[in-house]
């Protein structure tokens, strides 16, 4: 699957999948606004220097800090957290498609659990 999504769109850069020229790290408000975390990359900016963010478990309030692929980044939502891990980067911001082979979640995303489990 990934395979076919990346000839389908140049753009995205997964890993040595690539070839050469590909990214190896990205602004961490970049990143979240391309996986799609949030609506606009300014919103991507306010939710790190909000604090909101940590990257391997380390707080991080820079939007500018470059995220690799392998890290985890742990983003505080509203009415959630999410645990993502950096599997690649994309040069532009594609459907949601394209921003589900950007990370791997490695929590449920909220209302995915079966009704009454906790």
């Amino acid at each position: 699957m990934h395979k076919r999504l990346l000839k389908r769109d140049a753009n995205v850069r997964i890993g040595s999948l690539a070839g050469t020229g590909h990214l190896e790290r990205q602004r961490l408000d970049k990143w979240l606004w391309h996986a799609r975390v949030v609506k606009a990359r300014t919103s991507a900016a306010a939710l790190v220097e909000g604090g909101h963010v940590r990257i391997n478990g380390v707080r991080e309030k820079s939007p500018g800090h470059g995220v690799k692929t392998g890290d985890v980044v742990t983003v505080g939502l509203d009415r959630s957290v999410r645990v993502l891990k950096v599997i690649g980067f994309s040069e532009r911001r594609g459907d949601a498609e394209a921003s589900r082979i950007l990370f791997e979640e490695l929590r449920d995303p909220p209302g995915n659990s079966p009704a009454g489990s906790q």
